[in-house]
């Protein structure tokens, strides 16, 4: 969470609500990033809340997507967790389809996918252009990857942590989605999507950015993935 004070409380809420349908062993890890708005307060409230079930992790400064991606991994391995779950703060995904993911992941499974661009998935109210621009990387990305995961882009997942295990990501922004998945196929994860619809933002701003240097990163590793045979 980046100051998501608009939706920090109820992102929470919803979540907390679903895994705790799920099972009894299962945390919910916020990351607050930085936030210079009232997130960090409402966060302080939860935690007393939800004392046994949600973790608070927190970076003074702004680390961005990718750093918040790592601080969350890295804690996950620490505490022996064999699996994590991603998903947005801004429930652009809706927690109900956590438990999809569950239903999915198996001993011959190792990374689940939402996608938007399969039977069953869609987007909502998401402006023209971002879909477009989503589209055709999408296309390229999972061309290249060749890991059959259409929506390479999305950072709805569900991942076996053992695969991330000693590995020490670059990437502060949203390649770290790309990164990820570089790894994961270089160590032989076995994949499969689930389809999703991804909702535009009501109350907040997105945080994503299609600034050069994020395309730049994200080409880097789908050329570096088309390489690897496994």
């Amino acid at each position: 969470m980046f100051n998501e004070e608009k939706v920090a409380s109820k992102c929470i809420d919803n979540v907390i609500s679903e895994i705790n349908k799920l099972d009894p062993r299962i945390k919910l890890i916020v990351i607050d990033d930085g936030s210079t708005d009232q997130t960090s307060k409402i966060l302080n409230v939860k935690k007393i809340q939800y004392k046994n079930t949600l973790v608070i992790l927190t970076h003074k400064k702004n680390k961005g997507y990718g750093g918040a991606m790592q601080t969350g991994i890295h804690y996950a391995i620490k505490e022996s967790f064999e699996f994590y779950l991603t998903m947005d703060s801004d429930l652009t995904n809706k927690p109900d389809c956590i438990k999809d993911f569950t239903k999915f992941i198996s001993s011959n499974l190792d990374c689940v996918k939402a996608s938007r661009y399969i039977k069953g998935g869609k987007v909502i109210n998401v402006p023209l252009f971002r879909r477009i621009v989503s589209l055709l990387g999408n296309y390229l990305a999972s061309w290249f990857f060749g890991v059959g995961i259409k929506d390479c882009t999305n950072g709805f997942k569900m991942v076996r942590l053992k695969f991330l295990k000693g590995i020490k990501f670059q990437e502060n922004n949203f390649s770290i989605i790309f990164e990820e998945m570089y790894h994961l196929k270089k160590r032989g994860a076995r994949f499969i999507e689930i389809p999703n619809i991804l909702y535009a933002r009501d109350d907040s701003k997105s945080h994503f950015t299609h600034a050069p240097k994020v395309f730049f990163d994200y080409f880097k590793y789908i050329v570096k993935a088309s390489l690897i045979r496994n």
